[in-house]
């Protein structure tokens, strides 16, 4: 390969993973927001999805998390055409490390010892995985319709599991981070979608992308995600809910770019010993990020 076009290559996938870290940081600022907003109106009801949303964005906190949210979409679409998907979501994985720091300077939770030692395990574990990724060139928006088509069916009936959680009597305490698990997954659903329309966009131009069936995959989950996302964040904590929000969708976009787009895992058995390693340590590092506890003497509105 010729040195200039490997310049440009490296370029472009290292603006890609600075656009996917400027996500992260955007989207739990904008989760953050809509904490406050949701909980500041009534329950979402999902009988009554438009007089819910209408009720939400009645409030100019969720408003205002929203309108964030929707510069982090952009950030991360910019991430995906630039980057191959498990790279993004790589990236994405440090969000994590942002949602604790948030929690602790801008809105006044107090994090505890056991959520830092969860940002370590989560900063070794991206190391790990960047460690150990093989060198990619290239976007990666070329897939298979039949590993794709299998991989969302699939994510979509987990999600819808998880979903119906709470009105199978799951417990109580637990409604907010099921929901928000759910909606990590139809995040993950979406991510691959738009993942694949990139691809579609540059070889088809506009009127592929309007045609193509994931247009319409990635808004009906994108929608779904919305509604859940707002009622786990009204059922349960803060940190909790958006970590495990963020952590499922990163799983699911990391697996939707191995199974979908064929992004390459280490070669050798030390190598996936170790990504799988990686994985782990992040997995560990959610469970070690409990509710954190409101700092004393810190007003809510932060």
């Amino acid at each position: 390969m010729d040195h200039s076009v490997s310049n440009l290559l490296t370029m472009t996938l290292d603006l890609g993973i600075l656009l996917a870290l400027a996500c992260a940081f955007v989207a739990n600022l904008g989760f953050f927001y809509k904490y406050r907003g949701a909980n500041a109106v009534g329950k979402v009801q999902v009988r009554h999805p438009l007089r819910s949303a209408r009720a939400l964005y009645s409030s100019k906190w969720f408003a205002l998390g929203m309108v964030i949210a929707t510069a982090s979409w952009g950030l991360h679409v910019a991430a995906l055409a630039f980057a191959p998907m498990s790279v993004v979501q790589v990236a994405l994985a440090a969000g994590v490390v942002f949602i604790a720091v948030m929690a602790d300077r801008l809105f006044g939770f107090e994090v505890g010892r056991r959520q830092w030692v969860g940002l370590f395990l989560t900063a070794a574990g991206l190391v790990l995985l960047g460690v150990t990724l093989p060198a990619m060139h290239g976007a990666h928006s070329q897939f298979s319709q039949a590993a794709m088509i299998s991989f969302e069916a699939g994510l979509f009936g987990l999600g819808g599991l998880l979903l119906m959680g709470p009105r199978m009597g799951g417990p109580v305490e637990h409604h907010g981070v099921m929901l928000g698990a759910a909606a990590g997954i139809l995040f993950g659903v979406s991510d691959t979608a738009i993942k694949a329309l990139t691809g579609i966009m540059g070889a088809h131009g506009l009127m592929g992308l309007m045609l193509s069936p994931w247009l319409a995959v990635a808004v009906i989950a994108s929608i779904v995600a919305f509604y859940a996302s707002a009622r786990g964040l009204q059922d349960g904590e803060a940190v909790p809910v958006i970590a495990v929000t963020g952590t499922a969708a990163n799983i699911a976009g990391i697996a939707g770019g191995i199974v979908v787009f064929g992004d390459p895992m280490a070669g050798s058995t030390l190598g996936v010993t170790l990504q799988a390693l990686a994985f782990v340590l992040v997995v560990v590092a959610s469970a070690l990020m409990p509710a954190p506890v409101r700092a004393a003497g810190v007003a809510q509105s932060a």
